[in-house]
């Protein structure tokens, strides 16, 4: 799994009320009734049918036990109906993980050991990754991503509600990263608020899919509503600080009792109308909302396209400060030192005697020595104002006729820089192996900085781990629609240190996969920062333009992880 990051998140699955698709189903597996302890990462035991408790040994597993010789574990988050979760030390690659560990003979263990190695061949990094899926000495552990850096969504909501922005970036990634799970057969049915996290650059992470509902032994006839709903709590949630449902959860207080399910601009003033209207398509609602007749989302995928078919959300302008006026400080001459009077206070400040200037120099020595240094400054100016003219007309000589020219410090001309041409499309570059993230390369040409294209995690090596299937890099391919004259480009990217090169097919190609395909070298290639601002010399007419990346940079020791999170280009 040379592909996989290394972190992980918290592996504690917090209690609270679910969506009731996912009830439905629970209650022929899981059992009726799931009761939560109070205290920090515990909860009771799930029991069956008839009320008994599941007959499950726990594990005699202490902090300090070694798994496979590497997998040492440092602190149990999560004991429950016979698994536990720690948060472990991989001590061959010197990186915290988190371990669910399950017995061999548990009834649940064989479908926990698919759900994860079928978790681990999506190798999606909007999903926390997992790392390995073991069966060894009468144990079953899966061993994922920690992420010290990332918040749940539980925490980030107990501050308040979300920005409008925040909501929609929160609802566009989790539901096309479910769409892509769904698209290879892949469930959640625990997407709640405690399986999101929302790391440091604003990009939320999915944890537990399909290992999640396989260790609480949750099956529903329908999946992709399932998940659908859940989607839809979480917005209803961010928008409101507020759980759809009637009873508490997840550190959130439900909807009064009786009303029913209310739009979530119904329940706290300002929320933004467009995601008020989709938290309700997506929830259970028998179809559409008061305001408008809308068919309900039913899927992820339906989900992502109504997202995407909203007006953009932008986020909010910075504010700034306004600097303090300058005071100006002003004091009295001459108080410094007084002695107070009889009365105990300091006598009035008396203005100080101004100094007199010095007598000018009137004697015949003085004299002379005024016109000889009036005579060295007038010599001094002279002589530079030759100097001067004739280096003007040394560089007027060295000119051609008939013109002049405005250069930059670097020496090259002055060019216009063009107008933005539309791009119609983009397409992730990976020519020997199935692309990373297809369903991110819309960020990086959407015009907003925030949302970008993100490579896997790579060990060991920049040249993306030296895979022989990543030979040959990987970027994004941008379709202006036809052939047009590009002559300047503008690229930000998710990290800096990349190395990178810009290419351009034939005017004549037709969608041109191959590395090859591109013969026209728009730059160099060259490591670069966060942004790559170029001017062509001479515009180049194509239809297809490729941002190559032939190297990542760390952003870990021994981890390499690039990205682009926007490209414009102009004619």
């Amino acid at each position: 799994m040379a592909e996989r990051s290394t972190a992980a998140v918290d592996v504690a699955d917090s209690g609270g009320e679910e969506p009731l698709t996912a009830k439905a189903g629970k209650a022929t597996a899981d059992g009726a009734g799931t009761k939560q302890k109070a205290g920090k990462g515990t909860e009771a035991a799930v029991t069956d049918d008839k009320g008994a408790a599941a007959e499950t040994n726990p594990l005699e597993l202490h902090s300090g036990h070694k798994l496979a010789r590497r997998y040492r574990l440092e602190e149990c988050v999560t004991r429950l109906d016979g698994f536990s979760s720690w948060r472990a030390v991989d001590e061959k690659l010197r990186r915290a993980v988190g371990v669910h560990v399950v017995p061999a003979d548990h009834p649940r263990a064989r479908s926990v050991l698919a759900a994860a190695r079928s978790a681990a061949l999506l190798g999606d990094p909007r999903f926390v990754q997992v790392l390995d899926a073991v069966e060894e000495n009468d144990l079953v552990y899966v061993v994922h991503e920690w992420l010290p850096d990332a918040t749940e969504l539980t925490a980030v909501l107990a501050a308040g509600p979300l920005e409008p922005h925040d909501a929609y970036q929160l609802v566009s990634q989790v539901s096309q990263a479910m769409a892509a799970a769904h698209r290879e057969g892949l469930a959640h049915l625990r997407l709640n608020p405690g399986s999101v996290l929302r790391t440091e650059s604003g990009q939320y992470r999915i944890r537990g899919l399909a290992v999640m509902a396989a260790l609480r032994g949750i099956s529903v006839d329908h999946p992709q509503r399932t998940d659908t709903e859940a989607i839809g709590a979480l917005l209803y949630a961010a928008l409101t600080q507020r759980w759809p449902y009637e009873t508490d959860a997840y550190g959130l207080s439900g909807l009064p009792k009786g009303v029913g399910l209310i739009a979530p601009d119904q329940v706290r003033a300002g929320v933004h109308r467009g995601l008020s209207e989709l938290a309700m398509r997506a929830l259970v609602n028998d179809g559409a909302t008061a305001s408008r007749q809308d068919q309900p989302c039913t899927t992820p995928e339906e989900l992502a396209k109504a997202v995407a078919a909203m007006p953009r959300i932008r986020p909010p302008e910075p504010a700034f400060a306004p600097s303090q006026a300058y005071q100006r400080t002003t004091y009295q001459q001459g108080v410094y030192g007084q002695q107070p009077n009889r009365g105990g206070t300091a006598h009035p400040a008396r203005p100080a005697a101004p100094v007199p200037p010095p007598p000018p120099l009137q004697s015949r020595t003085g004299k002379a020595l005024k016109w000889t240094v009036s005579a060295l400054l007038i010599a001094a100016l002279g002589l530079g104002s030759w100097q001067l003219a004739d280096t003007l007309l040394k560089e007027e000589n060295k000119s051609s006729p008939g013109g002049s020219t405005s250069e930059k410090d670097d020496g090259k001309a002055q060019k216009p820089t063009g107008k933005p041409l539309s791009i119609e499309g983009a397409t992730e570059f990976s020519p020997l192996d199935r692309p990373f993230a297809p369903d991110q390369v819309n960020g990086a040409v959407d015009g907003d900085a925030a949302t970008a294209w993100v490579t896997k995690l790579f060990y060991d090596y920049p040249k993306f781990g030296n895979l022989p299937n990543r030979k040959q890099g990987s970027g994004i391919v941008v379709d202006l629609g036809s052939a047009k004259s590009v002559s300047s480009l503008d690229i930000d990217f998710y990290s800096t240190g990349q190395k990178v090169e810009v290419l351009a097919a034939d005017p004549s190609s037709s969608e041109p996969t191959s590395l090859s395909a591109f013969s026209k070298h728009l730059t160099d290639l060259k490591s670069v920062g966060k942004k790559l601002s170029t001017v062509l010399d001479k515009p180049v007419r194509t239809r297809y333009v490729l941002v190559h990346i032939t190297e990542l940079p760390a952003s870990t020791p021994d981890r390499y992880r690039g990205g682009i999170s926007e490209i414009k280009v102009k004619g």
